[in-house]
């Protein structure tokens, strides 16, 4: 994975230069997005590495599967991509691309797990509190899992802030045993 991300650098870098210059972050954010949807399929994967198809048939067979759904220059990166034998890291291409554009526009993905759901009221005074913690906007992600017991984990970026009762049991049962 990490040689994914090491390939995936440049080529995310230079995407997020072109939105920079647009001034235009979502519609890259979408593009790359659905590109990744595409190229992540299993079939597709078989795809690249046949040594029958072609660099420039692997190309188009991407470009006509988007059809209009994306613009010019991402069909060119994806000729770009499958030239170099790269279409397999748009997965990454795109999650870094996201890290950067967060990072310019001082935005951040947190996640909010809680054994209960959590009102909305809630949910906005704990992104508040994320806000001010981090000095970013924050946007917060809440999913419900039964296994915490109780409580919640809060996850933002290199942040993790455990407050679950399942977590608390485990420290316990660490402590008794040692």
């Amino acid at each position: 994975m990490a040689e994914l991300s090491s390939i995936a650098r440049p080529y995310a870098q230079a995407v997020f230069e072109l939105a920079k210059d647009s001034g235009h972050y979502g519609p890259w954010s979408e593009e790359l997005e659905f590109l990744a949807t595409v190229t992540a399929d299993k079939d597709m994967a078989a795809l690249f590495s046949n040594p029958r198809v072609s660099r420039q048939q692997a190309a188009d067979i991407v470009i006509g599967l988007l059809g209009e759904a994306v613009g010019d220059e991402p069909k060119n990166l994806v000729r770009l991509l499958a030239q170099n034998h790269r279409l397999q890291a748009l997965s990454a291409i795109a999650e870094q691309y996201e890290i950067l554009r967060a990072e310019a526009e001082r935005t951040i993905r947190a996640e909010l797990e809680s054994a209960l759901p959590i009102s909305d009221e809630e949910q906005h005074r704990i992104a508040g509190a994320l806000k001010t913690r981090l000095g970013r906007e924050v946007e917060l992600v809440v999913t419900t899992n039964r296994e915490l017991v109780g409580g919640a984990v809060i996850r933002a970026g290199d942040l993790v802030i455990d407050g679950s009762i399942r977590a608390r049991l485990e420290r316990l049962a660490a402590a008794v045993s040692a």
